[in-house]
C-alpha cells in the first residue's frame, strides 16, 4: 500500500520516538549521554533515567550550562544528547551552540521537544517558529525534523551515529503516523512521497502528512503532484529541489517562520538556479498565541484547503 491510499489515523508525538530509540541507543552504546534540564517528564527521557543512569544527568534550569556540559563530555569522546524544549534549546543556548560546540565541530546532538506551533495552549513564548532558521546559519550544524514517529526514530539513529553537531526538532502534540517501521531515511537527502508533473510540494515536519492529504485532493482533480519530506532542512537535498525547479511551479510547507527555515531555503536554490516560482506556506512572520495547535495552523495558513488552493492558483498563472 503507498502512503497515498493509506488511512493517516494512527497519532503519536515525535518526542515519544525520540525518547524510545535513545534508550535502544544508549544500551547499544555506552558513550551515549542524555543531559537534561528538569524537564525530563515532558521531554521524554523518564524512561532513559530509569534504565540507563549512570548514562544520565541533570543541570537543572540551566540550558546554557547543559550546552558547555555537552561540550565537555564530547571531547572525551562521549555522545552527549541535550534535552529541552526548542525554543530553549535553539535560542537560549544560541551562543554556546555557536561558540562551544558548531566552531570546534565537536560531536553533540541538541534534541528538541515542543518544535513549532505544537506547545499550542503554552503560548508564543513557548512557541519554537525560528529555531531552524537561527541554528541553520550556524557552520557544522545539521538541521532535522522527522515527519512522524517512525522517520523520527530513523533520523535520531542517524544523527547519534554521524559525527557533529546536530539539531533534532520534535513535536509536542501528536501527529499521524505516515511511514511503517521498515521504510529508510538518510540525513540530507529528501524522501520522495510521490512523483509528478504539473506541481511540486516540499513539506517538512508536522506538515508532511498535511501535504499529503492536500496532494491527494489534487490528484483526485487530475493534477499530478510531485511531493517531497524534506526532513533535513541543513544541508538541503538540493538534487530534490531541482527536480522541483524542472517542475516550475514549487509549494514548500512548514511549522516554522517562513522566514529563513524550508522556504527560504529552497527559494535561495530557486534564485541561484534562475528559474521557478515559489509559494512559501507557514508561520506568517508573527509571534504564536495562546490557542490549540489546530487553530494556530488554521491562523497561518497551514492547512490542506491553503496547500489545495496555492497549487490551484500557481497553475492558473
Amino acid at each position: 500500500m503507498s502512503i497515498l491510499e493509506k488511512d493517516l489515523v494512527v497519532k503519536k508525538a515525535t518526542r515519544e520516538a525520540f525518547g524510545d530509540e535513545i534508550v535502544k541507543l544508549g544500551k547499544e552504546n555506552k558513550n551515549i549521554y542524555v543531559i537534561d534540564v528538569d524537564i525530563a517528564k515532558s521531554c521524554k527521557t523518564t524512561k532513559f533515567i530509569k534504565e540507563l543512569p549512570d548514562q544520565h544527568i541533570n543541570v537543572g534550569i540551566a540550558e546554557q550550562n547543559a550546552a558547555g556540559l555537552a561540550a565537555g563530555l564530547a571531547t572525551t569522546g562521549k555522545i552527549p544528547f541535550v534535552s529541552t524544549y526548542a525554543v530553549f534549546g535553539s535560542l537560549r543556548m544560541a551562543e554556546q551552540i555557536r561558540q562551544e560546540i558548531c566552531y570546534p565541530n565537536l560531536n553533540v546532538k541538541i534534541a528538541c521537544s515542543h518544535g513549532g506551533l505544537t506547545p499550542a495552549n503554552d503560548g508564543g513564548s513557548h512557541q519554537a517558529i525560528e529555531d531552524m532558521g537561527v541554528l541553520r546559519t550556524f557552520p557544522n550544524m545539521t538541521v532535522i525534523m522527522g515527519a512522524d514517529y517512525y522517520s523520527t526514530r530513523k533520523l535520531v539513529e542517524q544523527a547519534a551515529n554521524m559525527y557533529g553537531p546536530v539539531y533534532l526538532r520534535f513535536t509536542r502534540d501528536a501527529v499521524p503516523v505516515i511511514y511503517d517501521e521498515h521504510e529508510e531515511f538518510t540525513i540530507g537527502k529528501a524522501k520522495k512521497i510521490k512523483d509528478g508533473e504539473d506541481i511540486a510540494i516540499i513539506a517538512n515536519g508536522d506538515t508532511v502528512w498535511l501535504a499529503i492529504e492536500a496532494t491527494k485532493q489534487l490528484e483526485a482533480k487530475g493534477i499530478s503532484v510531485k511531493l517531497f519530506d524534506m526532513h533535513t532542512i541543513k544541508p538541503l537535498d538540493r538534487e530534490a529541489v531541482l527536480e522541483c525547479i524542472d517542475i516550475g511551479n514549487i509549494i514548500t510547507v512548514e511549522d516554522h517562520n517562513i522566514l529563513n527555515g524550508l522556504g527560504s531555503a529552497v527559494c535561495e536554490v530557486v534564485a541561484e538556479e534562475g528559474k521557478g516560482i515559489v509559494r512559501r506556506i507557514g508561520v506568517q512572520d508573527q509571534f504564536g498565541q495562546s490557542a490549540p495547535y489546530q487553530k494556530l495552523l488554521e491562523l497561518n495558513g497551514i492547512t490542506v484547503e491553503n496547500i489545495v488552493a496555492k497549487a490551484m492558483e500557481l497553475l492558473r498563472k
